[in-house]
């Protein structure tokens, strides 16, 4: 990253977010909202100016006098008025996400009407709608579950159409760090390169967005924490920082629930039936409170399609049972004699991890041969492939959790890591 985001500051102009902008400024209106001075004083871009790729040139590894998100306007930008349509699509075209948005829809599109549109974010949405639609499409996505699952929550003590607008505001917001970042090490295609670099970059999205606003907005506190939590979990399994429990806003537990949510109906033909039992597999991940809209709203989707015949999924079952443990032995015989404390933290991470699963697993039932009836045979499916998601969640956790490491350690962590998947990578039919 070229601006120095380690030192909270923006003062050079991030080549990632700079380009999205640019390829937004092709077909929509972003022009400078004041002269843009370098710190020297040299004007570099005049006020009302349309952006160019002219100005990458003249921003280069220049140190600005303000933040270039402070200097342009995108005039015809993203409105409250487009979020409130937007949202209604969700909700009455027959998505996976409608059955749970309907439920809530006035609520939603009131809330979404009350959105409060920063200029800085302002800017930001407008050009990812443009250059990266998928990107804004998931954000809008956010808005409506998180503003969902809040006003279920409200409606047991009396609605409260504020802290919907607020969990509303913080979905939309969540990935907005995600902009400064190589669109590569996105969240969406993490699952495809699990290698160190692509986490290392992926994990610093949440405090790029929790930095951008609260240097450079005025949003609440509560919603700029909550998108710094976004990716936390309960039981200490997130990122970046692995809170636990109370050290989770109750804002950023909602943002982390429809994260995962969320990240459930990106498999093909998914529904909520996985967004729920995402939410609910492994004990102590998620605010159980925050599972149950998800799972009531499940409940009157058309029932899921089974892939597999009874024999079939037993035997899949069994070799996700044999994966869990497997995995666990290999932890024991991975390491060197004296391993370093990275690849120990790595190690112990996972342990703690897979021992989580194992109590997913237990809790199940599944296990027991004559659990899974004919008519429970697409629930089960459901739970397999929440529980093989989270080994390759594990891996991902044992790279971010070592560190730095030698070349040499690298290596075994590579091993350690390839060893947490092997059986459910054999296995994936």
């Amino acid at each position: 990253m070229s601006l120095a985001l380690t030192d909270g500051g923006f003062q050079t102009a991030n080549p990632h977010a700079l380009a999205i902008i640019l390829e937004a400024s092709e077909t929509r209106s972003i022009i400078a909202a004041r002269d843009i001075f370098d710190i020297h004083g040299m004007k570099l871009w005049a006020r009302d100016q349309p952006v160019s790729r002219e100005l990458q040139r003249r921003l280069m590894d220049r140190a600005l006098q303000h933040p270039l998100e402070t200097c342009l306007i995108a005039e015809n930008g993203v409105t409250a008025e487009a979020l409130r349509l937007a949202v209604r699509q969700l909700i009455e075209e027959e998505g996976p996400l409608a059955p749970l948005l309907r439920q809530h829809a006035a609520a939603l599109q009131h809330g979404a009407e009350a959105v409060r549109l920063h200029p800085v974010a302002q800017l930001l949405l407008s050009a990812s709608q443009s250059a990266r639609p998928q990107a804004f499409a998931h954000a809008v996505e956010a808005m409506a579950v998180a503003g969902a699952l809040m006003h279920a929550q409200t409606l047991t003590r009396g609605a409260d159409a504020r802290l919907v607008v607020l969990a509303m505001t913080a979905g939309l917001l969540h990935d907005i760090g995600e902009m400064y970042i190589a669109p590569e090490f996105g969240e969406a295609d993490a699952g495809k390169a699990l290698d160190v670099a692509t986490y290392r970059q992926l994990v610093v999205h949440p405090h790029i967005g929790q930095l951008l606003l609260s240097q450079l907005t005025d949003y609440p506190k509560d919603i700029v924490r909550a998108i710094a939590e976004h990716h936390e979990h309960l039981d200490g399994s997130g990122y970046p920082h692995r809170l636990q429990g109370d050290q989770i806003s109750p804002l950023g537990r909602l943002l982390a629930a429809t994260e995962m949510a969320l990240a459930a109906l990106r498999q093909p033909g998914a529904n909520l039936h996985h967004a729920s039992v995402a939410l609910r597999v492994v004990p102590g991940e998620f605010d159980e409170h925050l599972a149950g809209p998800l799972a009531a709203a499940a409940r009157i989707v058309t029932p899921l399609v089974t892939r597999h015949s009874t024999e079939d999924l037993l035997h899949h079952m069994a070799q996700l049972d044999f994966a869990l443990q497997g995995a666990l032995n290999r932890l024991d015989t991975a390491l060197p004699p004296d391993p370093s404390p990275g690849l120990q933290r790595a190690a112990d991470l996972s342990r703690h991890l897979l021992h989580k699963l194992r109590q997913g697993w237990n809790e199940s039932g599944l296990w027991s041969p004559g659990a899974i009836g004919v008519d429970q045979i697409a629930e089960a499916e459901a739970v397999q492939d929440a529980l093989r998601a989270r080994l390759h969640t594990i891996e991902r956790m044992a790279r971010l959790s070592a560190g730095e490491l030698s070349a040499d350690d690298e290596e075994v962590l590579d091993q350690l890591c390839r060893s947490l998947t092997a059986d459910v990578k054999a296995d994936a039919s």
